[in-house]
This record gives structure tokens, C-alpha cells and sequence, in this order.
């Protein structure tokens, strides 16, 4: 390839980038058309009570792509409670039928219809493997629970892949003790064969604007590593508090845009996108806490994706004290497990909390019926990941693992 004609092609590649800086922005700003909403006759349910001197609220993003509508329905079961918010997502990949089942499903939930607060994306996003439209697609979600909802605190990514450990109630009463500002996303500046693989290479990601999903396709030159900020990368699964969200989309500082549009001509940009904003930001960079809360088995050699997780791994998945576990394999054995001996859930129910107070837990949802859903109630599997947070935050107050 001649000199001219390389100098086309990277400006081709930086054209993308700034095409797809320009698809973030619009789909932050044209919401209101954009995702199927289940809402109760009542604007918002006066008896879930938010803020300081509550429990705290969480905000899921649950994702997956062709073929995973029982599967987001099942996970969204496994995490519901009347006090967070939720939206789902089913990728360009799928289809309209699949959403539309979706959504029946979620409506078909008694809690869901009262409290109205679940959404279904009717609009989706391309999702390439390796590229770009990832973290297009997290921030436009980002957005979405941003607009609908003023009062969640921490923002959760799962998919269709993932699956709970722990209740509802675990886990806000475990948080209800953690300063609401922290982030809890792993990460490091130690690149090492990342640099030369996943960073300096150029990569366009053709879901960005095509209509049909294809692979990223590669530039033949390599970028110099940048010096107005610091790369930091880590695992994409992240707990984000709103504030940072807030700062991230609304950007008051030109940081956040800047690094998107590095971003998006890198490989697996959602290890970098988030990990590499807070930590050179100023007023972020201190909310690090350096864990995912997430339980993975990788195979030695380490894969793209972690080692499906089988019953076999069950007690130490179990014992390790994190929040959530992947991958699952669809309706694994292991699965029906953490539903029976953890959730306490049903099939087809969400995951049984305090607020439910259904008394014939055999014959009908025990979750059809609720009461005071700012009452919490964990079980013994609280004790597990408040250990391991215990043991974050030690590490986190000592500054010893953050942003380094």
C-alpha cells in the first residue's frame, strides 16, 4: 500500500471514529422513542423511599443478543427488587419477535406492573464482539437510567451470561454501609502485552454504521501510546456510581469525550473506556475501589471469556464472597442451584426479599404480595461478601491499589 493510499485509510478510521462519537451523542439526547416502558398507573410508587438514611438503590443493565430473551428474563428474576431500576436489552442481533416476548414476560411480573420500574429497549443497539458499539450501547444505558430514574446510586452491568450469588436484600444491606460516591471497577495501568495487541493497533468497528453485524477490521499501522492521559484497563463488568455516570455523560469536563474518542478505533474498548477516565480524573480518581465483585475461573492458558462455571464449582463459587458469577451455560444445573439454596426463587418468580409477603409460598408467588419495600432482610450469604468488600476497601483506604 502506497503512502497516499495509507493516509486515506487512517483518515477513513478517524472518520469512523468521529461518525460514532456522533451516534453516542444521539442516542443520549433521542430517548423518548427508544425503549418499551412498564409503568404503573401511578407515576412512581410513593412507598419506595430513596437517599440518604435509606437503603441504597441500584441501577442494572442487563444485556444479551440473539436467542437470550428466557435468559435476561431469568436474571432479571434473580436480581429484582420494587426499590432499583432495571433496563434490558436484547442487541441488533435479535429480533423483534424476541423483544416483544421480553417485554411480555417483564409485564407479566405483578411487582413490575406496580411499580413500573423496568424497560425493555425497543430501539437496539448493534453489538460487535471486540468493538466499539459495546461501550456505545453501556453509555447509552447509562443515559436511559440517568433520564428515568433521579434516584438510584450505583450502576450495575450484567449479561445474559451472568447471575446473582447473593439477594437483593444481601447486597443493599452490605452497601448500605458504603460511601455511595465509590466505584467499584477492577483496573491497572500495567498493560503489559495489551499495549502492543489491544491499544496501539488500529480497529474500526464496522456496527457502528453498517446495518448488519460484522467483525472489527484492522489499520496496518500502529498509534503511539498517549501522553495527554494515562491508559488503564481492566475487566468491562464495572459497579459505577451516578455521580461518575453523571460526569462521564453530561461532561462538564472535556475528559470523558476525549478518551471515547480514542476509544473507539481500540480493540475491547470496554476495558478501557471507564477504567481510563476515572483514573485520570481529578476529581474520580480516589472513588477507585479495585475489585469487580465478580467470581470467574479462567483456563490456563486465559481465553477471550472465562470457563463455563458447572455445578462442580459451585461451593467455591460460593465461598469466594463475590457479588455475582460468570459464565453460565443457558439453564446449566449450577443455575438451579444458586435458585435453591441461595435465591429461595421459584421458577418463573423473582428472587423472594423482605418486601414480599405472600404467606403460601407453594401455591402462589409469595412476591405477588408485598409490604414496606425499605425493610431488608439478608440472609447468611450477606456475611460472605461483606468479608471480601471489607477486604477491598482496606485496600482502598490505604491507597495501595488505586489507580497505580
Amino acid at each position: 500500500m502506497g503512502v497516499g493510499a495509507e493516509k486515506k485509510w487512517l483518515f477513513a478510521l478517524f472518520s469512523a471514529a468521529f461518525l460514532s462519537f456522533l451516534i453516542f451523542i444521539s442516542s443520549i439526547c433521542g430517548l423518548s422513542s427508544s425503549f418499551y416502558s412498564y409503568s404503573s398507573q401511578k407515576p412512581y410508587t410513593l412507598s419506595v423511599d430513596r437517599g440518604p438514611g435509606h437503603p441504597p438503590a441500584f441501577a442494572y443493565y442487563i444485556s444479551g443478543g440473539r436467542g437470550d430473551a428466557n435468559r435476561i428474563f431469568r436474571l432479571f428474576l434473580a436480581v429484582y427488587h420494587p426499590r432499583n431500576r432495571y433496563l434490558l436489552h436484547i442487541g441488533a442481533d435479535g429480533s423483534d419477535i424476541e423483544r416483544k416476548k421480553l417485554g411480555a414476560m417483564v409485564n407479566s411480573v405483578p411487582a413490575v406492573r406496580a411499580f413500573g420500574n423496568v424497560d425493555v429497549i425497543g430501539k437496539p443497539d448493534p453489538v460487535t464482539y471486540m468493538g466499539s458499539s459495546n461501550i456505545a450501547a453501556v453509555l447509552r444505558a447509562a443515559a436511559i437510567l440517568l433520564k428515568v430514574d433521579k434516584g438510584w446510586d450505583w450502576f450495575i452491568t450484567l449479561s445474559a451470561l451472568d447471575y446473582p450469588l447473593i439477594t437483593q436484600d444481601d447486597l443493599s444491606h452490605v452497601f448500605s454501609s458504603v460511601r455511595r460516591d465509590l466505584n467499584f471497577i477492577d483496573h491497572t495501568s500495567d498493560l503489559g502485552w495489551k499495549g502492543g495487541q489491544r491499544i496501539e493497533p488500529i480497529v474500526v468497528d464496522p456496527g457502528i454504521y453498517l446495518a448488519r453485524r460484522t467483525q472489527i477490521f484492522h489499520a496496518t499501522e500502529k498509534r503511539p501510546m498517549p501522553d495527554a492521559f494515562r491508559v488503564f484497563t481492566g475487566s468491562p463488568w464495572v459497579m459505577l456510581s451516578r455521580s461518575f455516570l453523571e460526569f462521564c455523560i453530561f461532561g462538564w469536563d472535556n475528559l470523558p469525550r476525549t478518551i471515547l474518542m480514542y476509544v473507539t478505533n481500540t480493540m475491547l474498548s470496554e476495558e478501557v473506556y471507564f477504567h481510563t477516565v476515572i483514573c485520570n480524573s481529578h476529581e474520580f480518581k480516589n472513588t477507585t475501589v479495585n475489585g469487580d465483585l465478580r467470581y470467574f475461573v479462567w483456563d490456563d492458558p486465559p481465553k477471550m471469556e472465562p470457563h463455563f462455571l458447572s455445578t462442580s464449582d459451585y461451593e467455591r463459587m460460593v465461598q469466594s464472597g463475590a457479588a455475582f458469577a460468570r459464565q453460565f451455560a443457558k439453564d446449566d444445573p449450577v443455575l438451579d442451584m444458586v435458585d435453591e439454596k441461595i435465591l429461595k426463587r421459584g421458577s418463573n418468580r423473582p428472587a423472594p426479599g423482605a418486601w414480599c409477603t405472600g404467606r403460601n409460598k407453594w401455591l402462589t408467588d409469595p412476591c405477588s404480595q408485598w409490604g414496606n419495600v425499605n425493610v431488608l432482610k439478608p440472609g447468611p450469604h450477606f456475611k460472605k461478601l461483606s468479608k471480601s468488600l471489607s477486604k477491598l476497601l482496606e485496600e482502598w483506604k490505604s491507597e495501595s491499589n488505586q489507580c497505580r
